[in-house]
């Protein structure tokens, strides 16, 4: 499709949709399952106070909680979903709100639970483990509790917690509703003066166009459309701070950083070796743009060059071409994985792929232990697409291996994980195509698709963590905070990234922080290039080691949250405590950057 129109979500074929059936046939059996879960709440709520009477009650307790908390998941999921793909129906936004306050109001019912298992005790908790072997499987549940149980409150300080959960995250909802329907660009325009809609559905289009007077304008004009309402995303972006800082003081940590890293039980120094590691190499970036203006033959070198085609005719990848490749890709993981990976992407329709008018900025994958995975994209028919959805399959079978092998308790895996699997995935699929696809037009392609990942998980995401942590800790410490506090920081983190000899747009750089969802995820963004770093690490052991490298890495997808994330992948044969796995991938970096040099 062409990028300067976007279609209505109406006119969008069905083969590029997901399958929300298989979630529930119809609004009306959704509408159901919110009662059934309303009638349990005063069931569940009636358990507070009886939990220590017995293991077998116990366990009925845990059966009867697990059986809500995974139809409101359903419920959640469905409603999620639906809003996301157009955010223009009012209707679907409405049923997300119904199942966002239905979420609070269960976990308000069952908010009792945990100070009640501390209260039981941890050694008889583990003596019932061995009683009842229905209880067994929460053996690594109740270790993880009796860690943080300094962080739990009263039974009345959670319910009053869980109740707040909802008002909590007004902000991350405010900045979506802002940003994905009530934001607008002035179109971009290409050099022979015609006008292009920008959407968030094509923003990357737009920027990787082959027109630069397409690529400035799209840029500019994106940016501008944030600058615009500076302040009403700073106040948003403020309050999603201060909600971060209110949980941090609420539960006992001494700063928002440790707060979030503490549930994994990942020490702080992961934090900042990724960072540290980062700006020593800041130089193979510069590197890499001098290079690209060279070869774009350009004069100077601006921002909105970052992304720039290096061939006029870039490969054209269907959606259907790509799933080939990718499967190809992942073919050294076994039939089975690839199966499962093809018939998510085709016959179960797992894909939201279209590109339509209110879609969502982005990609995802979502789902709930009793769903498949689902994936919202926007998919544009070229390198990047092919490896954006590469990425989200990598999230998807993680999930669904997750939730095969392990029961409800452990279904989820962690985010510090979850960006090893995507990233994973896109790597495998380039080394394929780097080997097969042997035309030089492709392998610049691929080039340039690996720099434009490493670009976003290996420069965006770092610059915007070294934002995150100093505004969370003038928020911590009682320092004023605004657009111009806030804009010139990011800018200034930017300017350090690109260097002097890029022409840098202070005013629209600065403004970036407010494009990013992630930062209202309390810590989310390090986790790209922690990821991205252990992704390349078992590449290398898979394609090195083969069969038992595979082994290992299945079993870590097959971990779920049954491990610490740092252990789950200790067992695949990475150490992300270490600064050795960022060194290496900064390392294969250079190389793409060397290989890029070569063909100059």
């Amino acid at each position: 499709m062409s990028v300067n129109q976007l279609i209505a979500r109406a006119q969008v074929p069905k083969e590029q949709t997901w399958n929300l059936e298989s979630i529930f046939p119809g609004v009306a059996d959704w509408q159901t399952a919110i009662r059934d879960v309303e009638k349990q709440l005063p069931i569940l709520a009636a358990w507070q106070g009886k939990m220590d009477r017995s293991p077998k009650e116990l366990l009925r307790c845990f059966q009867e909680s697990e059986a809500a908390e995974r139809l409101a998941g359903k419920i959640q999921v469905y409603a999620m979903l639906a809003s996301s793909v157009d955010a223009g129906d009012q209707e679907a936004l409405g049923r997300m709100g119904q199942a966002r306050s239905l979420a609070v109001r269960l976990d308000a019912a069952l908010a009792f639970m945990e100070p009640e298992l501390i209260a039981i005790g941890f050694e008889k908790l583990y003596q019932w483990c061995r009683e009842e072997s229905g209880l067994s499987s929460y053996q690594f549940y109740f270790e993880q509790l009796e860690r943080k149980q300094t962080h739990v409150g009263s039974q009345e300080v959670e319910a009053v917690l869980a109740l707040a959960n909802e008002p909590l995250n007004a902000s991350s909802q405010t900045h979506s509703a802002l940003n994905n329907a009530d934001l607008t660009f002035a179109r971009a325009i290409d050099s022979d003066g015609i006008a292009i809609e920008i959407g968030q559905g094509n923003f990357d289009a737009l920027i990787t166009h082959p027109d630069r007077e397409v690529r400035r304008t799209a840029w500019e004009n994106y940016a501008d459309g944030y600058l615009k309402l500076k302040n009403t995303f700073a106040a948003i972006q403020t309050g999603g701070f201060q909600k971060d800082v209110f949980l941090m003081r609420a539960r006992g940590f001494q700063s928002s950083l440790e707060s979030s890293l503490f549930p994994n039980n990942l020490p702080v120094t992961v934090f900042h070796n990724l960072i540290d590691t980062f700006r020593t190499n800041l130089p193979t970036w510069h590197r890499y743009w001098e290079l690209r203006r060279r070869y774009l033959g350009y004069d100077t070198f601006h921002i909105y060059d970052a992304k720039a085609p290096l061939h006029l005719k870039p490969p054209v990848i269907p959606y259907r071409q790509a799933v080939d490749w990718i499967c190809e890709g992942m073919r050294p993981l076994g039939e089975e994985y690839v199966s499962i990976l093809r018939r998510g992407a085709t016959d179960e329709r797992w894909v939201d792929w279209a590109v339509n008018k209110g879609k969502r900025q982005g990609a995802f994958s979502s789902g709930v232990y009793d769903t498949t995975p689902f994936i919202m994209m926007s998919y544009n028919d070229n390198v990047f697409s092919m490896s954006t959805l590469a990425h989200e399959l990598g999230h998807s079978l993680h999930s669904y291996y997750s939730r095969k092998h392990q029961p409800y308790v452990y279904g989820r895996y962690s985010l510090f994980v979850a960006e090893v699997a995507s990233n994973f995935n896109q790597a495998m699929v380039r080394d394929y195509l780097l080997r097969t696809q042997t035309d030089a037009a492709f392998q610049l392609a691929l080039i340039e698709e690996a720099m434009s990942n490493f670009h976003r998980y290996f420069f965006i995401m770092p610059t915007l963590a070294r934002w995150e942590l100093e505004m969370h800790e003038r928020i911590e410490s009682g320092q004023p905070m605004n657009a111009a506090i806030m804009n010139k920081r990011c800018a200034d983190l930017f300017h350090e990234g690109f260097g002097d000899d890029v022409v840098y747009d202070a005013e629209r750089m600065g403004i970036t922080w407010a494009q990013f969802l992630h930062m209202y995820m309390n810590f989310y963004v390090y986790q790209y290039a922690t990821g991205i770093s252990g992704a390349h690490a078992l590449v290398e052991r898979v394609l090195d080691k083969g069969t038992d490298a595979v082994h290992h890495y299945l079993q870590f997808l097959s971990a779920g949250g049954s491990l610490y994330p740092i252990d789950a992948l200790n067992t695949a044969g990475v150490d992300l405590t270490s600064r050795v796995p960022v060194e290496k991938a900064f390392q294969t970096m250079g190389e793409l950057v060397d290989r890029f040099e070569s063909l100059l």
